[in-house]
């Protein structure tokens, strides 16, 4: 006789669906009118037909399911395996969807399985229905249930209340775990349970070796079954005579604790696993005011809502950290004994169950992570673009569509760029201006406004270098002046006249190219190591100040990279550099994903050093600069001196210390 199956379209249900048709008999299954098209997108995977799998059109909020009166007749007497799977199995969905779903749709269901006398009706409930229970929770246990205040398991207990009150026909209940991805596949269908800590494992893998030990919480145990392993329970469970009006668990009888399975997890992920793991209950010594007062300041909400939401996990997923249940399954290890239906170990399959999330659902892979998507038909203001990193950056964007703004002093150059870019069908406009010139800065920024309107992408690269030791600048103060006068005070003219209109729009980001001289703080370099320091804590500040607005900063910490700038330098001709075409590549990071800072780890290497060891660092520096000499035009020697030819030593020193101006 054939099947009514709700839910068939879900995730436990396609695979129940399966099953049910290699018993040869016809799956009726419900869909709303607007799901008609899923359900017949399912057929390739059940390789079934219209005639085999029947839709049948209703809705789990309506009476009786919403199915018409001829449809109700046509199957009067007729269904004799009515399986109820459509609910809401979400954490995060909201109380009134769970319960129209879950309460409401399970009534409903109710009602047409009696109106079309059904022979069996399954209602396949959830662990969650035993709520928060303390102890033990058998398969025969139902009233006992505690802490039903989460409305999924208040939904899911009332639900199941429904059948076992109301439901006039025989009926049996299936209490599923948390359902994983197939365990030979790795086949999921959304995020949930486990996989909400998944992106968390996978951050923790980017950031650190997999030999790193790490500290993390016990927890309670987690009750996680595969859903080929519920789909096949339920098949033949169904089919066993002499079950009705019982109740079975199928979950694992051996669960894990919640730190143990993140350990699994990380292991398949090739991540950091948490050697020391400290039990989540230790924390209940603080008082709740105290941890309610903490959790109720501004700053400390909006940093957790951060975090949780870059993680993407919901917040109530924490309220189950110390799962205090246990489920008793004889009834069911019971009834399937002699099935070959079991469990199966959860190192057996995670590596599968990592490798499709990360695949197919990571939400990473929904994000539009390429340039174009960034800057495709929006305002770049690019300064210093007739050459090295500015003109490199330019063509760049505008291959990806970007409208660029090119600003340098000569306007030659600046038609060489604007040439590259046509020629590639790109959009560029010219605007010379001194930027070190305040007023000259100014007229810039109202052209910008008058002839675009706005500036979405203000990339801060013009910029003066002075290589010259202190003791060759005591009669030179002109040159710290102009270079704080570029480096600082016209990126910040620039700044302060585009971020009205940014703010106005609550959009825009500005970055600057720093320098790594900034982390290493090479000896040399005071005059443009100060003006670089200028510009990185001024954007440090206002990042702060303008985050809630829409408006990112993001510093370019950049190293040697090989330029008209450092062409005076003679001695740079024999040492690694960077391409302008690699830095550009930065900046390309820099407004895909718009960190707060881009370095290399060299130069957040240097910085430690100055933080943890200044005196040993500072001998180290010294070294370098007895090491490496001022240049001639430094020394104040005349055109012309002999090419420096660097030493095995100095050029041993430069490949150590790569990307560092000396």
């Amino acid at each position: 006789m054939p099947y009514f199956v709700t839910g068939a379209t879900g995730f436990i249900g396609r695979f129940l669906v399966a099953n049910l048709l290699k018993r040869e008999e016809i799956v009726y299954a419900l869909v709303r009118k607007g799901s008609v098209e899923k359900l017949a997108a399912l057929h390739e995977f059940w390789n079934a037909d219209e005639k085999e799998v029947v839709a049948v059109v209703g809705d789990l909020a309506k009476p009786r399911l919403g199915i018409s009166d001829a449809d109700v007749r046509k199957l009067k007497g007729k269904i004799r395996h009515f399986f109820h799977l459509a609910a809401i199995y979400d954490l995060a969905a909201s109380p009134d969807d769970q319960r129209v779903a879950n309460v409401d749709g399970t009534r409903h269901a109710v009602e047409f399985a009696q109106a079309v006398q059904a022979g069996c009706f399954h209602h396949v409930s959830s662990i969650a229905a035993a709520g928060m229970y303390d102890g033990v929770f058998r398969e025969d246990m139902f009233e006992e249930a505690e802490d039903l205040d989460h409305p999924y398991f208040r939904t899911k207990h009332e639900s199941e209340g429904i059948v076992r009150g109301e439901c006039q026909r025989p009926f049996r209940i299936y209490r599923p775990g948390f359902v994983v991805g197939h365990s030979k596949t790795g086949y999921m269908d959304k995020i949930d349970g486990p996989y909400y800590f998944f992106k968390f494992i996978q951050k923790l893998r980017d950031m650190l070796p997999p030999w790193m030990p790490m500290i993390g919480i016990e927890g309670g145990r987690i009750n996680i079954v595969p859903v080929d392993f519920v789909a096949d329970a339920l098949d033949y469970l169904a089919h066993k005579r002499g079950l009705d009006g019982k109740c079975f668990h199928l979950t694992d009888a051996a669960p894990h604790r919640i730190g143990e399975v993140l350990n699994i997890f990380a292991k398949a992920g090739h991540a950091p696993q948490m050697t020391l793991r400290v039990n989540a209950r230790m924390f209940g010594f603080i008082p709740a005011p105290i941890l309610y007062g903490l959790g109720s300041l501004s700053p400390v909400k909006r940093m957790i809502r951060a975090v949780l939401t870059d993680l993407g996990i919901p917040k109530d997923v924490f309220q189950f950290v110390n799962w205090p249940t246990r489920y008793d399954n004889r009834e069911a290890a019971k009834a399937l004994k002699g099935s070959g239906i079991s469990v199966p170990h959860i190192q057996t399959y995670a590596a599968k169950l990592w490798d499709y999330w990360e695949r197919n659902l990571d939400p990473d892979l929904f994000i539009d992570r390429t340039l174009s998507g960034r800057v495709k038909g929006k305002v770049a203001v690019v300064t210093g673009s007739s050459s090295g990193i500015g003109k490199a950056t330019a063509i760049k964007l505008a291959e990806a569509g970007a409208r660029v703004i090119l600003v340098a002093r000569g306007e030659e150059k600046l038609l060489e760029t604007k040439k590259e870019i046509d020629a590639t069908g790109g959009k560029a406009w010219i605007y010379t201006a001194d930027v070190s010139d305040m007023a000259s800065a100014d007229a810039l920024v109202a052209r910008v406004l008058q002839e675009h309107g706005h500036c979405d992408f203000l990339i801060n690269n013009a910029g003066r270098s002075i290589r010259r030791g202190i003791l060759n600048s005591l009669d030179r103060f002109h040159d710290f002046e102009r270079t704080m006068q570029l480096n600082y005070f016209g990126a910040i003219r620039l700044i302060l006249g585009f971020l009205p209109k940014m703010v106005e729009r609550k959009r825009g980001h500005i970055i600057n190219i720093s320098s790594i001289g900034v982390l290493s703080n090479a000896p040399r370099f005071s005059a443009y190591v100060a003006s670089k320091s200028a510009l990185d804590s001024f954007s440090a500040c206002a990042a702060s100040e303008f985050l809630d607005k829409g408006i990112n900063f993001t510093t370019i910490n950049m190293p040697l990279v090989r330029t008209p700038m450092i062409a005076p330098t003679r001695m740079y001709e024999n040492v690694p550099t960077l391409s302008p075409e690699q830095a550009a590549d930065l900046v390309v990071e820099a407004i895909v994903y718009r960190p707060v800072r881009i370095a290399t780890r060299l130069g957040i290497f240097g910085a430690i050093s100055h933080a943890a060891a200044p005196r040993l660092t500072q001998i180290l520096l010294n070294t370098a600069y007895n090491m490496f000499p001022d240049s001639s035009a430094a020394q104040g020697r005349k055109e012309g001196a002999p090419k420096q030819e660097l030493s095995a030593e100095q050029m041993a020193f430069a490949q150590l210390t790569q990307g560092i101006h000396w």
